[in-house]
């Protein structure tokens, strides 16, 4: 099994961002917990950030026939991107939104995901367990198609 990790804006600052509400991981550590725990499942996995929207599309739109499944962190474009959403719906690919806060639990602009809708289901508000609990979501899916 094939499965792509995607991570939006600002999240290469891990670490030393709002660590209050991110934690104090860095995106680097948070790949290696995932990688681990993705070994001892047998699944392969790739793992990419962009502060570029039209990157994170054009990942999406590639993953088509080569990845079982996205399990993708939007960061802040959840509340903005028609562009993503439009992607996801095109390509099939089974998508797990991810989020490291609760973004129920903040800010109102942040309540509104335009990506839940395509996308198989949404994990948010478990720290960095929030991945490796996409990561587990992404296999069950996957067992079950």
């Amino acid at each position: 099994m094939n499965i792509l990790f995607l991570n939006g804006p600002n999240l290469n600052l891990l670490g030393t961002r709002q660590p209050e509400v991110y934690g104090r991981q860095t995106l680097a550590d948070i790949e290696q917990q995932v990688r681990l725990r993705a070994n001892q499942l047998g699944v392969t996995l790739d793992f990419r950030q962009s502060n570029h929207e039209g990157e994170l599309v054009t990942w999406i739109q590639d993953a088509r026939g080569r990845f079982d499944a996205i399990v993708l962190n939007a960061a802040a474009y959840t509340h903005t991107s028609v562009a993503l959403r439009d992607a996801i719906a095109a390509v099939g690919v089974p998508t797990i939104e991810i989020h490291l806060s609760n973004i129920h639990a903040r800010e109102e602009f942040r309540h509104q995901s335009r990506i839940a809708a395509v996308c198989r289901g949404q994990i948010s508000g478990f720290g960095f367990r929030s991945y490796l609990l996409g990561l587990e979501a992404a296999v069950t899916i996957n067992e079950h198609l």
